[in-house]
């Protein structure tokens, strides 16, 4: 059996949590391949918000597996805060969640050096959530890395000891205010470790393998966006892990002959967290209204989100750079009332209409060019059927559809399980 994957397409925070948790029922197997706790994907079902940050999305169904592939950086003490809230809601998920033991471990210190680094930037900062991802990334690739698989030695310890210690210098060189009791997180992180080991650590690109032969499905969920990808994102405004399709094959080990459909998920506007170049950002009512009825807080961290119109031209370059084969929009239920809608289509990039992405997109050498397209005032946050939707937002599906010459087949109508249309 091939292998599916849910992909954000835009910078993160599209719904992708919500989706997974909606389409789990037709999979034996739900895999995150990248990413960290900077992730923060929202499911809303029985009157009830949830929010998680390492344990995929398919965790509150009976009968699917759930897998943290080894592509996936993890911070117990997060991690063990999950567990508990899903001790709160019944979930067994000793029996359904497995982690694999090539995925790398997030140390105390991994947080610090985030917070040192960022704060020696000043105001060239980047926006990290500050959650330890890029430093345990800079260590994977640095071959300095603890994975999860190192639990199981005696020595796990010593190990953590010497990169410990590695990094407490590397921050006295940053030379910044950074307050911390070490003790004091080492007995956090500790406490947590061993409440990950009540886990199962599982081989898992040997398990996948064995999944797809005896016929099981699986897809696999990525976390950020596409233009957060440490290749093809805005860098240096962007994650440390590959988060386009490429990713699910490295944070997996499947190999991409065996990738079968790409979902491909985008708000029906535009939104970023953080700093970083966003063409298309209103600093207006318009913008004011799509934050405010968005309810656009990041999950992870509270902050605030950037609200502009849809960038079709970044669109299309993510839907390219991945192989999308199905479209998913989210939030149409944001734009209703508004009388017109716009549309970039292409930027006038140093004076010239572009309609690719270039290299840098920053406001000194990039200007959205718009296309407008008549609103619609019906509230869709009750419509069920596609046959409800009104005429405005079918033509305006229809048009990006065309496009974007991929087929939508889902758009989303509020946050809820239930507010799913397929088309």
């Amino acid at each position: 059996m091939a292998v599916d994957l849910l992909l954000g397409l835009q910078w993160g925070d599209e719904g992708k949590g919500k989706i997974v948790d909606v389409l789990t029922s037709d999979y034996d197997i739900i895999a995150r391949f990248q990413g960290g706790p900077n992730a923060g994907h929202t499911l809303e079902f029985d009157g009830q918000k949830h929010v998680l940050h390492t344990i995929p999305s398919g965790i509150f169904h009976d009968k699917t597996i759930n897998l943290v592939g080894n592509g996936v950086v993890i911070d117990p003490v997060i991690f063990k805060k999950e567990l508990e809230n899903l001790d709160r809601h019944n979930i067994d998920y000793k029996s359904k969640l497995f982690i694999s033991r090539k995925a790398h471990l997030i140390l105390p210190t991994h947080r610090l050096l985030d917070a040192a680094s960022e704060a020696s930037k000043g105001k060239a900062k980047i926006g990290s959530t500050l959650k330890g991802i890029g430093p345990t990334y800079m260590d994977k690739t640095g071959r300095n890395g603890i994975r999860v698989g190192d639990l199981e030695l005696d020595n796990w310890k010593d190990k953590y000891r010497a990169l410990a210690d590695k990094h407490e210098k590397m921050i006295e060189f940053y030379n910044v205010d950074v307050q911390y009791d070490l003790a004091e997180l080492e007995q956090e992180f500790c406490d947590a470790v061993d409440t990950l080991k009540e886990l199962q650590f599982i081989d898992s690109e040997a398990f996948l393998h064995q999944a797809q032969k005896e016929g099981k499905t699986i897809l696999a969920e990525g976390a950020q966006g596409s233009l957060l990808d440490i290749d093809f994102g805005t860098y240096p405004f962007v994650t440390s892990s590959t988060t386009t399709a490429a990713g699910a094959c490295t944070g997996l080990g499947v190999a991409p002959n065996q990738i079968g459909e790409a979902y491909g998920i985008f708000k029906a506007y535009t939104t970023r967290v953080g700093s970083g170049p966003f063409p298309t950002e209103l600093f207006d009512e318009d913008g004011e209204t799509m934050a405010r009825v968005g309810n656009e807080f990041g999950a992870t961290t509270g902050r605030p989100r950037r609200c502009g119109w849809l960038d079709l031209v970044a669109l299309k370059y993510a839907v390219q750079v991945n192989g999308i084969t199905q479209l998913i929009m989210m939030k149409g239920d944001v734009l209703s009332g508004f009388e017109k809608l716009k549309v970039c289509t292409a930027y006038n990039y140093k004076g010239e209409k572009i309609q690719h992405l270039p290299y840098n997109i920053e406001a000194e050498n990039v200007t959205p060019i718009y296309s407008e397209i008549k609103g619609w005032a019906a509230d869709l946050t009750g419509m069920t059927k596609a046959s409800e939707l009104p005429k405005e937002f079918n033509d305006y599906v229809e048009y990006l559809e065309k496009e974007l010459q991929v087929p939508i087949k889902v758009v989303s109508v509020g946050p809820d399980r239930k507010q799913t249309i397929l088309r």
